[in-house]
């Protein structure tokens, strides 16, 4: 129901779009944050502040949070002040990318106090986030996902990947593996072809009227690079962390990443030269600094 009071841990540059989406709908907010600058926005539009996570899941009996790192979300589901002390949650909906290991942890933990663990981890970026557009990859039992789904429609497509902890979050990991490959290689391509001689816009005009285009060529490299905006809102860190997850549950599963390897190699060259905040779409750069060119500007 549309005045249904609704927690959020985590209301930053993703967090703090979807709640805002979740306000707008009607529904009652509270909210938890390090920062005071993150809650601010959402406290004006009338959400409520918490002073801590098992605040928020005493306010509300589902609980949404969007987190930056795996032991971060851990430690909010499980830890001291966490959402495991909440008197009144039913059901934590993490919408963070941690991992399958994560997610089956955190779901055991939380099983142990009767609420339900859901991994519903997010892609599309900031403007996703911000028009309600970006893909919300669930995984919980079937009765749980038919009681989320009516709030979640008010912050993207939602897809009902399975119902065991951990597959939503090794779908979001497929998903940012192949959006960082295709953001390395087709670097690596127009650099390339700017050396040669050729011109970077007419590359990707090019590149996109064929069977080469992918995600990187048809907006981060034209909005984000030849521009050298370099303002697509995902940092370069954190995209690092999710292939090297990604990595890690495919060594678990037995799954060679040949063409993964080199992409975590590539990005991690890369969040040591331009720092881990620095956008994704600065990939591009050390591949310019060896080739001695750059890529529009």
């Amino acid at each position: 129901m549309a005045e249904e009071n609704i927690g959020f841990v985590g209301v930053g540059r993703m967090g703090g779009r979807m709640g805002r989406r979740l306000l707008d709908a009607g529904y009652r907010l509270t909210v938890y944050d390090t920062s005071n600058e993150a809650v601010k926005p959402l406290t004006d539009l009338g959400a409520q502040r918490a002073e801590s996570p098992a605040a928020v899941a005493s306010e509300a009996e589902i609980v949404l949070a969007s987190l930056p790192t795996p032991p971060i979300v851990e430690a909010v589901a499980l830890g001291a002040k966490g959402i495991i002390e909440g008197r009144r949650v039913k059901v934590f909906v993490d919408m963070s990318t941690t991992g399958a290991t994560y997610a089956r942890r955190v779901a055991e933990g939380l099983a142990a106090k009767g609420i339900v663990a859901v991994d519903a981890p997010v892609s599309g970026g900031i403007s996703g986030a911000e028009r309600g557009t970006v893909a919300v990859m669930v995984a919980c039992p079937a009765e749980v996902f038919q009681r989320l789904k009516p709030i979640l429609d008010h912050i993207g497509k939602v897809f009902h990947v399975g119902t065991q902890p951990g597959l939503g979050q090794t779908m979001k990991l497929l998903n940012n593996l192949l959006s960082a490959t295709a953001m390395a290689i087709s670097s690596e391509a127009v650099v390339m072809g700017v050396k040669a001689g050729l011109d970077a816009k007419m590359i990707i005009d090019v590149i996109n009227s064929g069977s080469g285009r992918n995600t990187a060529t048809q907006d981060k490299i034209p909005r984000c690079v030849i521009p050298r905006t370099f303002d697509f809102g995902f940092a370069i860190g954190l995209l690092n962390k999710d292939v090297r997850l990604c990595l890690q549950e495919a060594d678990a599963l037995g799954v060679p990443m040949v063409v993964g390897s080199a992409v975590r190699q590539l990005l991690s060259i890369a969040t040591a030269s331009e720092g881990a905040d620095a956008d994704m779409t600065e990939l591009v750069k050390p591949v310019e600094s060896w080739a001695g060119v750059q890529v529009g500007g």
